[in-house]
């Protein structure tokens, strides 16, 4: 019953037809280029720093950085502090992007749907939220909060990442969920359709492919601005870097390892989502 609103191109013209997913299009020789020029800035990145080490007459010490991410004894692999921060960090950034989605879609139901005190209500936290530095928030809830609510760092941090990045992510849902054509809205009506079913069945739907972009980047984003959280002292992949340099001042190294680390997280996240954007587009 609910087919032909989705199926209906002209009732929701910028969803566009990049081509078959299973055999390869636009979709995959755009992100292949994106890794050739990656590579490439790679490349010559690795080539500028071989030059100014020759230049400044700094020592390069990259044969000590291993032992810092895992090391293999007696047949066993341990990880190492640098592999252990980057576990935290994982966890936190899933943990808080699952809290700040849901966040963000309850936040926008609320200024379209919502009652008066339900607007007001989210407009003051969108505002408190976006104006105010992520860095002062996780403070606030760890040494403001904290001590009254009895809330853990770890906690602090996520509660602090889902809130902030919530925020943002409830303008993108609001800007997706209202870019859907009013002709979407009056045809489920006519069928006897529900608001919460047509919600379900034909707005989010089309709302998702929309804003399935702008989402990666926020993840994006978020997973960079975990990195703060080593301010309340949490072991995340930051946090051991510093503790490891503070230790074997092997600052430039290490701190490019940890940049290195933080590309493996966002880069698979951003090509996954393309991918994902090109298999859900409906074919032409």
């Amino acid at each position: 019953m609910f087919r032909f609103l989705l199926s209906d191109r002209t009732a929701c013209p910028s969803v566009s037809s990049p081509g078959d997913f299973s055999s390869g299009g636009p979709g995959y020789g755009a992100a292949l280029k994106d890794l050739a020029a990656f590579a490439c800035f790679l490349f010559l990145f690795f080539r500028f720093l071989h030059w100014t080490a020759g230049e400044t007459g700094y020592h390069w010490q990259w044969y000590r950085i291993p032992r810092y991410l895992f090391i293999i004894s007696d047949g066993r692999f341990l990880p190492g502090p640098l592999l252990d921060g980057l576990v935290i960090t994982l966890k936190i950034t899933g943990i808080s992007l699952i809290l700040a989605t849901f966040i963000g879609l309850g936040t926008a139901l609320m200024r379209i749907t919502g009652t008066l005190p339900a607007r007001i209500l989210s407009r003051v936290y969108l505002e408190s939220i976006r104006n105010t530095p992520l860095l002062v928030q996780i403070f606030f809830i760890y040494f403001v909060l904290g001590p009254i609510l009895d809330i853990h760092r770890f906690t602090a941090a996520i509660l602090a990442l889902s809130l902030f990045e919530g925020a943002y992510a409830s303008e993108i849902f609001r800007g997706g969920i209202l870019s859907i054509p009013r002709g979407q809205w009056e045809a489920s009506l006519s069928l006897g359709m529900t608001k919460a079913q047509t919600y379900r069945h034909i707005i989010l739907p089309q709302a998702f492919l929309r804003i399935l972009p702008p989402i990666a980047g926020q993840a994006v984003s978020l997973i960079k601005d975990s990195a703060l959280v080593s301010a309340i002292a949490i072991s995340d992949l930051t946090m051991q870097g510093q503790a490891v340099i503070a230790e074997t001042y092997l600052t430039f190294e290490l701190w490019f390892t940890i940049a290195g680390l933080y590309l493996l997280l966002t880069l698979p996240l951003s090509l996954g989502v393309r991918l994902l954007e090109k298999w859900m587009t409906p074919a032409a």
